[in-house]
This record gives structure tokens, C-alpha cells and sequence, in this order.
């Protein structure tokens, strides 16, 4: 969300797995009946992550959420910008309300930032 769009979220719904050329941020691999994902954290924001999380593995119906923030440093001064990636990913055919209700998969990564 942006200040000069009065906040409005921002989201993308894609089917299947992503073109592997494309800048995605998230890693997806379907092996012996399970989907692994990965979030790819932008190497810009603080602070640093030297320990992550591992990937998760999704059976068929199964929902993850992976949140994780970010702060960028300005160009004007000591002025910074907030992002918050919130990743909500299901494998297999699911119910349009998914989303809505609790994850079967959690990943909290959220920073204290200063």
C-alpha cells in the first residue's frame, strides 16, 4: 500500500506455477506429491536476514501464510520506507474463501525495526 493511493492493498492472484524466468520472490517446486515454497527476500531491505526460515511443504489443501517485513532507506535525509510482504500461497483446488480462514502453514518473519 502506498500514502499517494490512500492505502489501497495491493494483490495478485496467479494459477499454477510461476514462469521461471519471471522476478516472482517466491520459489515453488512440486516433488513427490507435495509443493515446497520459498520466499526470496529482497537483499535492499533491513534488516538483514542471516538465518531464515526453511521452505515449506504443502500436501493437497493445505495453505501457508509467510509474512515478512522490511526497511528501506530513504534518498532524502534519514526518511525510510515500511513494506510488508504477506504471502498467502494453496496447493490444489481450493475454496474461494480460503484465504479468510486460519493457515495450516505459518511463517512469521517480522522484524523489529528501527
Amino acid at each position: 500500500m502506498h500514502e499517494a493511493e490512500d492505502f489501497q492493498p495491493r494483490f495478485v492472484t496467479h494459477e499454477g506455477l510461476p514462469d521461471s524466468t519471471a522476478d516472482t520472490g517466491v520459489l515453488l517446486r512440486e516433488h513427490e506429491g507435495l509443493l515446497r515454497v520459498e520466499l526470496v527476500v529482497t537483499p535492499f531491505g533491513m534488516p538483514r536476514r542471516w538465518r531464515r526460515p526453511p521452505a515449506v511443504r504443502l500436501a493437497r489443501g493445505e495453505w501457508l501464510r509467510w509474512q515478512v517485513n522490511y526497511r528501506f532507506a530513504g534518498t532524502h535525509g534519514d526518511e525510510w520506507t515500511y513494506r510488508l510482504d504477506t504471502l498467502n500461497i494453496a496447493y490444489g483446488p481450493t475454496a474461494t474463501d480460503l484465504f479468510l480462514s486460519t493457515p495450516t502453514h505459518s511463517v512469521d518473519e517480522l522484524a523489529t525495526l528501527r
